[in-house]
């Protein structure tokens, strides 16, 4: 009885010792105060992310969250809007979507445009 004490005693020990998993942590919003750049390179740093295989057909990189529930848009030279930086977060059925346009303002409402025009596509 006393063995099996300690060598329960010694397994909680060692498990109150273990190192903790990692949660994952949530995807960053947006800071439109910090310059294209910046954030750009903070947002794809980010641990968990994805990056989708370039297009060249589209001037955009996109990156998702592990869960799939918040997306980034970067621009890239040659995209509406450019410099621009959108995110899409989905919650209750509905996604959201919202960006940072450092660029041109007309091609910025025309790339959300475009985004929102998406949601709703079907085949």
């Amino acid at each position: 009885m006393r063995r099996t004490t300690a060598i329960i005693l010694l397994l909680l020990t060692l498990q109150a010792c273990a190192p903790k998993a990692a949660t994952p942590s949530e995807p960053f919003g947006l800071d439109c105060g910090q310059t294209f750049e910046a954030q750009a390179a903070k947002l794809v740093a980010q641990p968990g992310l994805q990056a989708s295989p370039p297009d060249l057909a589209e001037p955009y990189s996109y990156y998702s969250s592990a869960d799939g529930r918040t997306s980034y848009l970067i621009t890239r030279k040659g995209a509406p809007g450019h410099p621009a930086i959108l995110i899409q977060r989905a919650a209750g059925g509905e996604v959201k979507t919202t960006g940072c346009p450092y660029g041109d303002h007309k091609g910025y409402a025309e790339l959300l445009k475009y985004l929102d025009s998406l949601k709703t596509w079907r085949r």
